[in-house]
């Protein structure tokens, strides 16, 4: 049997106020371990290269020339 089992089978056997409060404990604990976890920052440069295939056999001077045309109509 699994810690996790043996945990839920215990928890079964307590009143309903006591499973209440197990509840309310185990809410806090997870919170407050949630909290302590610093996140991860992230940079912008990990989005370097992204999308870059759907440029893949597009002429870059030709695609700024087609834009600018149609700025003008």
């Amino acid at each position: 049997m699994s810690n996790y089992q043996e945990v839920l089978f215990q928890a079964q056997s307590l009143t309903p106020e006591e499973q209440i409060r197990l509840i309310e404990d185990l809410s806090s604990l997870i919170r407050q371990q949630v909290t302590m976890t610093p996140k991860q920052k992230h940079s912008i440069l990990e989005l370097r290269g992204l999308g870059k295939e759907i440029w893949n056999g597009i002429d870059a001077q030709e695609y700024v020339n087609q834009e600018r045309d149609s700025w003008n109509g």
